[in-house]
Order: structure tokens, then sequence, then C-alpha cells
């Protein structure tokens, strides 16, 4: 070991004063003690220079394993080479030898003054042992200091009895090597790295956990100053996670030296717990789970140490438990284990005894011990785990696998036995082979269902590669292979979903589960643009099921959903409904009515009031629970479309909770397109523009989803023109499939530009969308207004009457279909493409319609109060014009609609109103029942508590809470408490009055 001494001036200070002692004709002993690591040579030999120097013969010996069966081999080295002494002990007389020894040593302090300096004198063998305590009991009566080093460690083999032992205190000097502290450490670090970062060095410290040995041979492999690379704060690359990236491998050769010396049974259980370790969950730091922040230097931390330090009961004091939220229930507050550790079945000390075959009360000394020291740290979870990654890895180092696999194995077992957690059991069998027993299949398939609950698909893929491993029958292997591949697409691998799925597809399988199979396949293959193998895979299905008729509908069904992809399968799908439909509908089943009726609706053949009759008829017919998701997702869409969104929620709601999670079903993917149709259609921009809300596992981002048109037109109506524009330039459209989809987008992207001036592009994106629409038979407005935006931007570039024939055609389709929302704006665009005083009629039949229409109908009549504003004020009626106008810009500051809020407030400022009046942002804008709602919210209470203490439904709760967040603009509920307090500034928005 290189370099300086720290942290040692006790030591050093010690045996200079004994020196002194020994020069004045008074001698005695001092015991170096320390865990391994700790520099004990280092002292030692610092000590015999400096007797050196002060003019003292120094004699030195060194023990080792090798010298323990030769009788005096400590004391031979330490006074010898004597020649008459080459045979101490004829006839094995040991006094007799010790005698003769004695007379030796005699003679030497007749000379002088000596040093005797023994190192690792736990090694030397019993005769010398005797023979150097006898001698210490004497030295006070000879010019004769005898230092020693002996390594002081709780290990799970007890070891014998240390030298001193038996000696009177008062003979003996002790003193314990502490483990290096973060600052000496860091100082070291620096020393031999000038350039290095704190947060580089506060690795380093980390890895050398406080032991002098393993830090100087981890800067020894570092082997210069660090390269920068830019990958971290101060310029310098992290430490490597391995022992494989060092060179020439000085670190891991100390750390085997250490494992070697502390014993067979704690190398065990010091390499069982850095392989179970790999198989606990990391926490929020990565695999440093429980360790100090980037930087911070930490406790004190030290390796391997002392029993001295750990204190005489060999636990832990709670002052030294790394990591938050103190000791676990159910364990000793004072380190590990206890009288109540049994309790817990995810015990470490258990696990980590039954993994190693040793003694759990040894092992639970052997980890406070540790952690006391710093060569472990307690994570959030209460697991002790070792300081850093690559010390973890050294002690792997060299381990076989079959042996880390039995570990994990033995690990699991104990766990399972114990009642742990299925995913604890389940995460130390994906490190071991096959079990070949029942057991293990039960647990990796219980852990697939938690993780898939918990939303963790990752996890869950994982467990089920992990299960195939086991011996499976065709018909499981096929089950599992099926939703392997759902959960793969889930997490964001479609190839290797597709494969799993195509091998799934060729197993044995009972009907249903082919068809399950078939449906997830034409999912994946469908969401890689891959419609027409999709549709070959369903066809092949669907010929394999004769004498099922309503599994083949369910397969049709899924072949329609699926077709909405690609324009010319879609038209032939949907010529056979037709026909089908129209000859023979029993065919058809429920799901299949159901889809004609969807097709309907948007090919303006039918009136909402017709389809939802036919909806709810369909709805109440018994059908397979394999057709349910299909029936129910498109009969959310048609409710959805007619206004009935409380109805189409609830459709939604339920679909969602009968999908299978761990399944790939394209209807869960229509149903949350669903949700956001309704958020849309009630103005909800701020759930729509939720992150939770937009996200889609799985899906490509390669083309726009119709859940991002949804939050472009959010972003627009809020007035967030520049996050708008990024995402309305996010995607190349040009590149993008042709899908449904895509052409929302075009709509939301014609919006975006509109609002954003420009008029053009707009134009030709609705145009674009429009013509798409036509090719799938997507006439009717109910899906995208295109017609009306067309005319609106017509009438812009001053195209009046192709604006008017839009219009017409567009209030046309609206009457087929006849909702409030569709038929007024269609009213709205007509009137001002009319003019005068019929398009004054047009534009309060307009308003009239929003407004007394059964459902909240949310920007359109806010659109259409501003349109018939503007009219009047062309008519000259500033009057009526200036309430209309008020009246518009009071819904947008309700609803949240920025830009239609500032559309108002212009058109009025342009009327000539003036004399501002404000209106509410702040908390002085609040109603009564917003103020109380917030304030309980700002006080912990959640919205189904707050819903029940003022007799309230949820939805009012949030619909009240959304607007207080809007008036506050916050976006958080963490931020209600500093947004309601009375000294807060706020602003005020204000609009022209008369």
């Amino acid at each position: 070991m290189t370099g300086s001494l720290r942290e040692r001036d006790d030591a050093r200070a010690l045996v200079a004063a004994e020196t002194e002692c020994a020069l004045a004709g008074t001698g005695g002993l001092v015991l170096l003690r320390g865990a391994t690591g700790t520099g004990r040579t280092a002292v030692l030999e610092h000590a015999a220079r400096h007797a050196a120097d002060r003019g003292l013969r120094v004699l030195r010996a060194r023990c080792s394993p090798e010298g323990t069966a030769v009788p005096f081999a400590t004391v031979r080295q330490l006074l010898c080479p004597v020649a008459e002494f080459t045979d101490l002990a004829p006839g094995g007389d040991d006094r007799g030898s010790a005698a003769r020894l004695w007379r030796l040593l005699r003679s030497y302090a007749d000379e002088g003054p000596l040093m005797m300096a023994v190192d690792d004198v736990h090694l030397a063998d019993d005769p010398s042992r005797r023979w150097l305590l006898e001698a210490a009991r004497r030295l006070d009566r000879l010019p004769v200091l005898l230092v020693v080093t002996e390594r002081s460690q709780y290990d799970v083999d007890p070891r014998p009895a240390g030298l001193t032992q038996t000696l009177s205190p008062s003979l003996v000097r002790t003193h314990t090597l502490a483990p290096l502290g973060d600052g000496a450490a860091a100082g070291l670090v620096r020393d031999a790295f000038p350039g290095a970062g704190p947060r580089w060095t506060a690795q380093c410290v980390r890895a050398g956990a406080g032991s002098p040995l393993l830090l100087h041979a981890l800067l020894d492999d570092l082997g210069g100053a660090p390269r920068p690379d830019g990958s971290a704060p101060d310029g310098v690359p992290p430490l490597p996670a391995t022992c494989a990236e060092l060179y020439p491998g000085s670190y891991p050769a100390a750390v085997s030296w250490w494992l070697n010396s502390a014993g067979t049974a704690t190398a065990d259980v010091a390499r069982c717990l850095a392989a179970l370790e790999q198989a606990w969950p990391k926490g929020p730091d990565g695999d440093r789970a429980g360790l100090p922040a980037e930087g911070d230097a930490g406790d004190r931390g030290g390796l391997f140490g002392s029993a001295d330090a750990v204190g005489r009961d060999g636990l832990l004091g709670s002052a030294d438990i790394g990591g938050r939220g103190g000791p676990r229930a159910g364990t000793d507050r004072d380190g590990w284990g206890g009288p109540r550790a049994e309790a817990d079945p995810g015990d470490p000390v258990v696990l980590l005894a039954e993994a190693a075959g040793a003694d759990p009360a040894r092992v639970a000394g052997w980890l406070a011990a540790m952690t006391r020291l710093g060569l472990l740290r307690r994570d959030a979870s209460g697991r002790p785990r070792y300081a850093h990654p690559l010390l973890r890895d050294a002690v792997l180092t060299g381990w076989p696998r079959p042996r880390r696999e039995a570990a994990h194995r033995a690990a699991a077992e104990a766990s399972l036995r114990r009642g742990g957690r299925v995913e604890a059991v389940a995460r130390h069998l994906l490190r071991t082979p096959a079990v070949t027993e029942p057991w293990a299949l039960r647990v990796l398939r219980d852990a697939v269902t938690v993780a898939v609950h918990d939303a963790r698909p990752a996890d869950a893929v994982a467990y089920l590669r992990r299960a195939l491993d086991e011996p499976l029958a065709d018909d499981l292997r096929q089950r599992l292979l099926t939703e392997l591949g759902s959960l793969e697409y889930a997490s964001a691998d479609a190839p290797a979903a597709i494969a799993r799925l195509a091998e799934a597809q060729h197993l044995p399988a009972d009907p249903r589960n082919r068809v399950r199979t078939a449906v997830a396949l034409g999912t994946a293959l469908a969401s890689r643009g891959e419609i027409r193998t999709a549709m070959e895979v369903l066809r092949r299905t669907e010929g394999r099921l004769s004498g099922h008729p309503g599994l083949t509908r369910t397969v049709q069904a899924a072949g329609a959903l699926l077709s909405d992809q690609d324009l010319a399968t879609r038209q032939e799908v949907y010529r056979w409904l037709c026909e089908t439909g129209e000859h023979a509908p029993e065919l058809l089943g429920t799901t299949g009515q159901a889809l004609l009726v969807r097709y309907g609706a948007t090919a303006g053949l039918i009136s909402a009031q017709e389809a939802m009759t036919r909806v709810r008829a369909l709805l109440a017919q018994p059908g397979d629970p394999l057709a349910e998701p299909f029936l129910l997702g498109t009969a959310a869409a048609v409710a959805q479309w007619a206004d009935e969104l409380d109805e189409a929620e609830r459709l939604v709601e339920r679909g969602l909770a009968g999908q299978h999670p761990a399944l790939l079903h394209p209807m869960q993917h229509a149903l949350l397109n669903t949700r956001a149709d309704i958020a849309a259609a009630r103005g909800d921009h701020a759930r729509l523009l939720a992150d939770d809300f937009r996200a889609d596992a799985g899906a490509p981002r390669t083309a726009p989803t119709n859940r991002d048109a949804h939050a472009l037109m959010a972003l627009v109506h809020t007035g967030r023109t520049e996050a708008a524009g990024r995402l309305a330039r996010a995607f190349d459209l040009r590149r993008a499939p042709e899908s449904w989809e895509l052409n929302r987008f075009l709509y939301a992207r014609g919006v975006q530009r509109a609002a954003a001036g420009d008029v053009v592009g707009a134009l030709h994106d609705f145009l674009e969308c429009g013509r798409r629409q036509a090719a799938r038979d997507v006439v009717s407005p109910v899906v995208t207004p295109w017609r009306t935006a067309v005319a609106e931007c017509r009438l812009a570039l001053g195209g009046g009457q192709d604006a008017l024939a839009l219009a017409t055609e567009e209030l046309r389709l609206a009457r087929v279909w006849n909702t409030p929302r569709t038929v007024g704006r269609a009213l709205r665009v007509l009137g001002s493409a009319t003019g005068g005083r019929r398009g004054l009629e047009l534009a309060e039949e307009a308003v009239r319609t929003l407004r007394d229409g059964p459902v909240d109908t949310g920007t359109e009549l806010i659109e259409a109060l501003l349109a018939q504003g503007r009219q009047l004020l062309a008519a000259g009626e500033r009057g009526r014009a200036r309430n209309r106008l008020r009246e518009a810009a009071d819904l947008a500051e309700r609803k949240g609609a920025v830009r239609l809020l500032a559309l108002a407030g212009q058109v009025l400022r342009d009327s000539g109103a003036r004399s501002p009046v404000s209106a509410g942002t702040g908390p002085g804008a609040l109603t009564g029942s917003e103020r109380r709602i917030a304030e309980l919210a700002a006080a912990g209470r959640t919205n189904t508590e707050i819903a029940d203490l003022l007799h309230l439904a949820r939805r009012t709760v949030e619909t009240h809470l959304t607007s207080a967040y809007r008036k506050l603009r916050i976006r958080r509920r963490t931020e209600l408490p500093a947004a309601l307090a009375p000294d807060r500034p706020h602003g005020t928005r204000s609009l022209p009055q008369d």
C-alpha cells in the first residue's frame, strides 16, 4: 500500500511515547488492532522507522499461515538466524527452547534498546504466541518495546481469542485502527488526481468504503487523471460498475485477499449477499439505493471492521443506520435480526443465512459490523447493500455461476416457506435455471399478475421469459407466449412481440386461446403498418374455427376494427359487412351489427337517436365475453358522437375494466381514444394535456395519434401557441402511414395553423383531411367537421360562394345526425357565410340550439356567441352584440379557453366598449363553491373525501377544482396552499365595458 498515513496520529503518538520509555530502560507491549485493509502494517512500518531513527535496534517478524506448524517460527524469525539455535527444541522440549530464546533476547537488550515488530500476530504459531505473552510480562524491566499487529474483525466463523486476552490490561497498550473517514479518503483521492471533481471523488470514497487498502488499489487501477467525456457535471466519467473495466485489477485482487483472510464461511456470506442484492429491487438512485446523494460524503465509511468498533453485543446502533425510515417493523431496533425478526418473511438475515448455509445469529452480527463500518449501507427498505456497485462486483468476481444460482434458489425457497411476497421470490428465480417444480411456475405467473397490475410491463416480461424455461405443456406454453408477446408490445418491443405471438400461433391450443393469440398478433402487426399480414392471420384463424360461430364473429370484428388503418382493406371489409347485414344480419352477431351502426353514423346515413336505439338494443343482448370488448368500444364511440357523454364514459370504463391486462387487444387503443374524445367534447383541456392521459404504451411514435390531435387542439384553445407549434411540427405527415388518426391530426393541425394566422396552410390541411375522410366513406361532421373549417378559411380569404356551398352541405349532413353540437356548429358557419338578416337569424338559431342542448357543448357555444356578436355589430346592434360577447367571454373564462377569451376581448374593444371590469384570476375570483373545495383539497383531502363531505358528485368536485386551478394559475394540487394565501399577488383580465 502506497501513500501517506492519514488519521493515524494517535497510533503514531502512542508508539512514539513507548519508544521513549524503552530508551529510558522501561519496555512494554503495544498492540495495534484493526480489520483487514485498515493499514496495520503501514503503521507498524512507520513505528519501526521512527524507532530506528531514535537509535533503537529493530527486529522484525511477519507471521503467515504457513508458519503455524513450525514451533517458535515467529520468534526464530524475530531473533535468529543464530547458528547455535538451529535446533531449538531437541526432543520437543518447548520450555527449554523458550528459555534459550529469552536468554538470547536478554543478550540483545544488554547491547542497547531495541524494538521487536511483529506483524499479523494472529497467524503466529502457538509456541511463539505463548513466548510473546510471557515476554510481555517481563518487558517492563528491559529496554525492549514489543509492537505487534493483530487482525480484529467480526467473522461468521468465530476466531480464537486475541493475543492479549489473558494479559493484564496494565501490561499492554492497545489501539484499534478505525476505518478512514470520508474527509481523509477524499484527501487521498485528490492527492492522486488533483483534477478530479467532487462528484468523482465522492464515488471513489464510496468504492473505497473506508479501507486504505481498497482505496489505494482502486486509485492504482484508475491509473492517471480521469479522462473528461462530458458525462458528469464535473467533466469526469463515473466509476465503472464492473471490475472487468479496471486494469490491472488491483482493486478486485484486494477484495479477494480480504475474502480469503476472512475465512470460507465469511466469504460465502459476503458473496451470497452480493448475489442476492442483484435480485432486490433498485431504489430511486438505481443500484445505489439508500446511499448519500452525489457529492455528499455521507457517513464515515469503513471496511471489514473490528469487533471493538462494533461493540460488545455486535449490534448496530440506530444512529448509524443508513437510508430513510429507520429500522423496519418487526426487527431489533439496534441491528440486524433480533427477537421479532422472524415475523418478517423477507428478513435478509434469514435469507442470507439459508443461501450461505450459515448461522443466522453470526450473519446478523456480521451484517451489523459491516454496516457500522461502511462496507454495507441500508437502503430505504432496510436491506443491506454494498457501499458501491463496484465493490459488490469485486466480491462476486471469480465466484462460479452455479454457486450464485444455488444461492438464489436457496433464497427463493426460504422466502417462499416464510410467506414472502411473490415478486421477492420471483426475482431470485430470474437468476436460476429451471427449477422443474410446480411452485416455481406458480410463483412466476403470480409475479406477472402483480407486475401487470402495477403497470410494470418490463418486469412482467422478465418473469414470463423465465417461466418459459420451466417444463410446460404445449397448451400452457401457448398461453404464456401470447401473454409474453402482448407484454413485450406494451414494453415498446414490437419485433419481439410479433415473434413470440407468431410462435404461439403455431402451438396447439383450444379455439378461444387461438383467437386471443390471433387478435393479439393482428394488433401488433397492424401497429407496424403490416395490415395485410394482420388480416391474413385473422383469416387463417377464422378458417380453423369451424363449428364455433361466436368465435368466428369475434375474429371478424377484430378484422373490421384493424382495417381502419388501411383504406383499401377497410373498403373491402365494410363492403362485406354491409352486404351481409342486408341479407343475413344474424351472421354478424351483436358486434358486427354495432360496427354497421358506427359505419352508418360516419357515412351520414342515420340519426343519433336511431343509432343509440340500435346500440342500446345490442348491448342488452347476451354475448360472448371475447366479443364484448368490441361491442362496448363501438357503442362507446357512437354514444360519444351522440353527445351521450355520461353513457359513453360508463361504456369506456366498463370496456377498459374488462380488458385482460396481459393480452394485447385492439379495443384497448380504441377505448382510450374514445375517452379522449369525451374529454374534448367536455372541453376538459387539462385532462387532454396530462401526460398519463396521453400515454399510449407500445404505440409507434413515428405517426401522430388521435390523442396527439386532441392535445394539439387543447394547446390552441388554452393559448399555448409555441407549444402547439412544436407539437404540430413533431411529425412528418408525408411519411405517416394512412390511418383515421392521421386524418384527425390533419384537422387539428389546420386548427393550429388557422389560430396562428396561416389561413392558406390551414385550408390545405382541412381539404386534405376531407379528401381522405371522404375516401373512407366518413362524410358526417360528427367525426371531423372539415367542411365548416374550410368554409371559415374561404371566408377569411374572400371566397364567399364556396364557403356558402360547403356550409350548406355541412348543415344538411348535421341535420341527419341531428345533435345540438353538430347542427349548432353548421348553423354558425352558415350564418357567417350567408350574412345579412338571414345570417343573423341563422346565428341566433345556432346559439339557441347550442345553449338549449341537453349537454354542455363546450367551445362550440362560445364560438357561436362570438360569431353572433360580430354579425350584430355589423348590423349596428351594439348593445345586443356586447351582451353576446360578454357571455362568450364569461364562458371562455370558465372553460379555460384562453384563445377565445382573447378574441372576445378584442372584438369588444373593436366595438368601442370601454371602462375595464376585472374578472377572475387569483383567489378573489373563486366562487364560494370553488374556494370551499380548493381549501379542502389544500388541506389534504382527496376528491372522493371532498365529494362525500359536501354531498357532491366526484365529477362536480373535479370540475370546480379545474376551474380553481385555472383562476389561480396553477397546475398542481401541491400549489394550492400558497395560491390561496391572502397576500399572494394575482392577475386579472380586463374586458372593456360600455
